[in-house]
């Protein structure tokens, strides 16, 4: 699922079925420093909450009937200078719950599929 502002510029060779806005960061603060970024993307995320955030991400699993989900967003996180909002949703989240957020690709010591919830 999509939890980005805009879809991707380039071809996908899959086909992404949600987009939860509620993730996305807001236009205000997209560009700025990450610090600043980090700040408010972390208060929007404890604005909604992680209960909310949670039954917003079961209802789409159960629509999909699939408990696997995968948050996207669309930087190249090989390149060192690039950074993303999922990586920071996958902190604040671990932070709030202590569930950690799976990074799956060539970030990650190595590929694994798990849930969110």
């Amino acid at each position: 699922m999509r939890i980005t502002l805009g879809a991707p510029r380039f071809r996908l060779t899959y086909q992404l079925r949600h987009v939860v806005r509620e993730l996305a960061p807001r236009r205000e603060y997209f560009s700025k420093p990450l610090p600043e970024f980090t700040s408010a993307y972390r208060a929007d995320l404890d604005r909604l909450g992680a209960t909310w955030l949670a039954a917003r991400l079961q209802e789409i699993a159960e629509a999909e009937m699939e408990h696997r989900l995968v948050l996207l967003c669309f930087e190249d996180l090989m390149d060192p200078a690039q950074w993303c909002h999922r990586r920071i949703f996958a902190k604040w989240w671990k932070d709030v719950t202590g569930d950690e957020v799976r990074e799956l690709g060539p970030l990650a010591d190595r590929y694994e599929q798990g849930t969110l919830m």
